[in-house]
């Protein structure tokens, strides 16, 4: 579904991520996983094309650059860790904005299956009961939900995610999770999320892949991938035994 070959970005002479090439398959999650300057988020967003890079990202077998951003926007979703807001649109009218790359133009009425896409992904994300409330009153647990819903309703075949959950409460991380799971069970969709948490990569992925200083350590299932093998020269520390510490603390 999405292949990436060769991925380079430079900041001036800094390589942040250096000849990066993987591949997302439909129906997986691919998790990318590193320390702090890994270039993790910009893999990520060198993908949606939010920053110049060299290489090539397809998407079944279309260059993303070539694409228009309504037809890029049909195929792939985002979520961000931050979503600001400055108006005091309500929560359906954030989650209808999901709609607009369906529509034929500015001035163009509303796409069929317009009404039904935008009431399932308020019942998914259970934001239903908020539809007439203002987005700048949200909890934000209950605004990143808004978001997705906005995903959702987009209903892309491909979904980024970029630390969607680092800022949330736990109950609001595993709906965030837990959501996505759900949505990534129809056929003809995929998942490639940035996390930090290696518990959620481990929880969620099916695929891993693992940079350090820009480069790809490692890649292949949770299983393979975050091991003592690849993990510790990474990250500098036994980090399976700093796991077994932390949870020593609730046993």
């Amino acid at each position: 579904m999405l292949e990436v070959r060769d991925l380079t970005v430079r900041y001036g002479d800094h390589v942040v991520v250096d000849h990066l090439s993987f591949t997302a398959e439909e129906g997986h999650w691919l998790m990318i996983v590193g320390p702090n300057g890994a270039g993790k988020s910009t893999a990520l967003k060198a993908i949606m094309q939010g920053t110049a890079y060299e290489g090539t990202v397809s998407f079944r077998g279309h260059d993303v650059r070539r694409k228009k951003p309504a037809e890029q926007a049909r195929c792939i979703g985002v979520l961000m860790q931050h979503n600001p807001v400055a108006y005091a649109f309500t929560v359906e009218e954030v989650v209808e904005m999901g709609r607009y790359a369906h529509t034929a133009g500015f001035l163009a009425g509303r796409a069929t299956g317009d009404k039904a896409a935008v009431e399932d992904a308020l019942q998914r994300t259970g934001m239903a009961e908020h539809r007439h409330q203002s987005v700048l009153t949200l909890s934000g647990g209950e605004l990143q939900r808004t978001f997705l819903a906005q995903v959702f309703a987009q209903d892309p075949q491909l979904l980024l995610l970029d630390e969607p959950t680092n800022h949330l409460d736990l109950v609001y991380q595993k709906q965030i999770f837990g959501l996505i799971a759900e949505w990534l069970q129809q056929p003809g969709r995929a998942v490639v999320s940035v996390v930090h948490d290696l518990s959620l990569a481990k929880a969620y992925g099916d695929r891993v892949l693992l940079l350090h200083n820009g480069k790809l350590a490692a890649s292949g299932t949770p299983e393979e991938v975050l091991s003592p093998e690849h993990l510790n020269p990474v990250y500098q520390m036994d980090v399976a035994a700093w796991m077994r510490e932390m949870l020593s603390q609730w046993t």
